[in-house]
Order: structure tokens, then sequence, then C-alpha cells
């Protein structure tokens, strides 16, 4: 089969993610099922579905990430979407022997040291940390499935102020859906992100007036300071070409 011609099914085509790849010109027939066609909290449904397309990949981003703070506050639902749904597509895409691409985060590594590698020790640092890596346990059963352990961020930056003494690896959407289909047939864990540095010095970029801040010792939200990951096998499969 000629896969510039394969199926893609993408999940969380409502998201900030999905939207941005809906613009991206790829040469594979995508399809962006909307919740009331393919709720993954429902699995004969979702089945249903997936059995009917047949697709050869299925990139899973469908989850709950923002409010951070509603996944403390109803982890029912954090549960039943992040862990349950996900365990749901994995049984599918098992079950029909479809390629499955499943959305991670950085969130994942613990906090402190940073430059985290694929093979790090996980200690995930907050509550959505945790259930996308209640997601990752069903993924990483199937052997015909890669996760992406992804830092990026919406373009333009969105806020006004950004934090000086915090590190990160951030790309935004647009650079990561340049790149996503040359990952289709990778197996395995990798981590996907951006240049390190300060989250002001990336904001600056594309917003020269930003404010600096800093966070403060206290810390009351537990923002981590250093949460990059080592993305030397990501830059390794574009050549060493830094993707910002």
């Amino acid at each position: 089969m000629n896969k510039k011609k394969s199926k893609i099914v993408f999940t969380g085509g409502s998201g900030r993610f999905g939207n941005v790849l809906q613009k991206i010109d790829s040469n594979y027939k995508i399809l962006f099922p909307s919740k009331k066609i393919l709720d993954i909290t429902n699995y004969s449904k979702s089945e249903s579905y997936i059995k009917r397309i047949k697709p050869k990949y299925l990139i899973h981003a469908a989850a709950i990430s923002r409010p951070m703070d509603l996944h403390e506050k109803n982890i029912l639902k954090s549960i039943d979407t992040n862990i349950i749904g996900t365990c749901n597509i994995v049984k599918i895409c098992s079950k029909y022997k479809i390629k499955l691409i499943y959305f991670s985060t950085n969130y994942v590594y613990p906090k402190k040291s940073g430059s985290y590698s694929e093979k790090d020790p996980l200690l995930p640092w907050n509550a959505y940390a945790w259930s996308k890596l209640g997601g990752e346990s069903a993924v990483q059963m199937y052997k015909g499935s890669l996760i992406l352990r992804v830092s990026m961020t919406e373009k333009p930056f969105l806020h006004k102020k950004a934090f000086a003494n915090m590190n990160v690896n951030f790309m935004f959407h647009e650079k990561l859906a340049e790149v996503l289909f040359k990952l289709l047939d990778l197996r395995g864990i990798l981590n996907i992100g951006g240049k390190v540095q300060s989250v002001y010095n990336f904001a600056k970029l594309n917003n020269p007036n930003i404010i600096k801040e800093f966070v403060k010792k206290k810390n009351q939200h537990k923002f981590p300071l250093n949460s990059t990951m080592n993305i030397s096998k990501f830059k390794e499969i574009f050549k060493g070409k830094l993707i910002r």
C-alpha cells in the first residue's frame, strides 16, 4: 500500500494542535472525527467507527489538558478521558493491527534537573501528568505504538508575561505539525521539543514586548523550574537540524 494514500484517524481534532494540523497539506487522507462520532470513553462506538474506517494509523491526541486544576478537582473526568479513553483506543488498535501514535507530555518527568532522556525514570509532578502517564501505561503494552512526549505551545505566546528563571523545551504547534508525518512509522518513545531556553527567551522570539518575571522561591503553584528533555533522538531524525 502506498502510505501517501493511507488513512489516518486523528482524535482530538477540535483541540489546539488538531486545529493547526488540519491546515497542513500532508498528502495523507486524514479524518478528524468529532467527539460525537468518536467518543473515546465509549468503547463500542469507538470500535464501530474505527473498524468501519480501517485506518493504517491512529494519532491519539484527544485528552483533557487545561485547566490543569481540573485534574485535581474532578479526577473522575480526568481518569475516564485520559486513562480509560486511551485504554479503549489501545485495545481497538491492537485488535485491528492499527499503528498508534500517542501524544504524551514532558510533564511525566521529574521537575528538578532537566535534560531527561527517554530512558530516564518518570515522576509526574501534577495530576494531569499522572493521567497522561496512565495512558502511556496502556500504550506501552502495545508493540505497534509510538509515544511522543511533547513540549509545545500556541503561537503567538498566550501570556503578557514570561518567566526568566524557568527553562523549557517549547516548540510551537505549527512546527510539530510540519514534521509529524515523518514520524509515523517509528516505534517506542520519542521526546519532542525545541531549544532549551527560558520561557522568557522563547516568548521574546515572537513578542519583543513580553514582560519578564520570575518564579518566586515559595513557588505556590509548584511550577517546575527545569522540566527540559534531551531531544537528541528527535534532532537525529532531522540530521541535527534544530526545530524551534
